[in-house]
């Protein structure tokens, strides 16, 4: 009996595995930051043993280091950093890295593992499906054409990852057409999207945010579709929204902190444009990374950066 009982006492918070950092990107939008602490409310409740933080690299509070002096403040010595973002484009693969060699730095008795971005998973494309549907009629849906809206980077790689998601979305599902587009960095832009699709024949339209949570772009797609729709009456365009925080989205991001705690992290190099030389990108091979200073932080200066 007494066996029992010790073995019980061990499984307290601290043994629980490596502390659990998730990292956001953070939104002028106070509601994207809220959704994001839902998020991270769904994680804690899953994972009652596991001592877990979630903060953003800029635009909201709290910043990495606070969160980072929390978990070392409540006996962490490992830390397990996931970053909350949909694809690996600068931030996951730039500024986050580098903000964790700079947290390092401050707290040098520290283990720290990095996690992989979502990344293109079934269980996001099932999300995306929920959310469509629930959007278009099954009446409708072999006559809708889906426009798949992703944030848009300056990294090639993304940009194209999101082009995959939109095409694996097209298979086995009922929709005849899957386009992207990008609401910033670049083309083609939502309207230019459904222009797209109105040419090709399209009536019916509907229009999913590959966005985690709601935020000045996710609401930037739907005013866009919103004003296509009214300037063009004979075309239908259903708004179906974005992932929101969903038990789904939690799903794979404990599966990326497995990973990371196992130290088992697949990044994509082969088309990185951080070690290939990719046109027009050129300047970008083998520049050092640097970190994101959060406006709550010493070490601000970097007012030029916001997109």
């Amino acid at each position: 009996m007494q066996k029992l009982t010790l073995a019980k006492n061990r499984i307290g918070r601290k043994d629980a595995g490596p502390a659990l950092l998730i990292v956001g990107h953070g939104s002028r939008d106070p509601r994207g930051a809220r959704e994001f602490h839902e998020l991270v409310a769904l994680v804690r409740e899953r994972e009652p043993a596991l001592a877990v933080e979630g903060g953003f690299i800029e635009l909201s509070r709290p910043p990495i280091s606070e969160c980072v002096n929390r978990l070392v403040g409540s006996g962490a010595r490992r830390i397990a950093a996931v970053p909350l973002m949909l694809l690996a484009a600068g931030h996951a693969k730039d500024d986050i890295p580098a903000t964790l060699v700079r947290e390092k730095m401050s707290h040098p008795g520290i283990d720290f593992g990095y996690g992989r971005a979502l990344g293109i998973r079934p269980e996001l494309l099932e999300l995306m499906d929920e959310r469509i549907s629930a959007a278009v009629p099954e009446k409708a849906r072999e006559e809708t054409a889906v426009l798949v809206v992703g944030r848009g980077s300056s990294d090639p790689d993304a940009n194209s990852d999101h082009a995959k998601v939109a095409r694996l979305f097209y298979e086995g599902r009922p929709y005849p057409t899957v386009e992207t587009a990008y609401v910033s960095m670049t083309p083609p832009n939502v309207s230019e999207g459904l222009e797209r699709l109105k040419k090709l024949g399209a009536r019916h339209i509907a229009v999913f945010s590959y966005f985690l949570f709601t935020g000045v772009l996710e609401e930037r797609i739907r005013r866009g579709s919103a004003q296509f729709a009214a300037a063009n009456p004979e075309t239908t365009v259903s708004y179906a929204g974005y992932f929101g925080p969903h038990e789904k989205v939690v799903d794979l991001l404990m599966e990326r902190y497995h990973e990371a705690v196992r130290g088992d992290i697949r990044m994509n190099c082969d088309v990185c444009v951080h070690r290939v030389t990719l046109p027009g990108f050129e300047e970008k091979v083998g520049a050092p990374a640097t970190p994101h200073y959060h406006p709550d932080e010493p070490g601000h200066a970097h007012g030029h950066h916001h997109h």
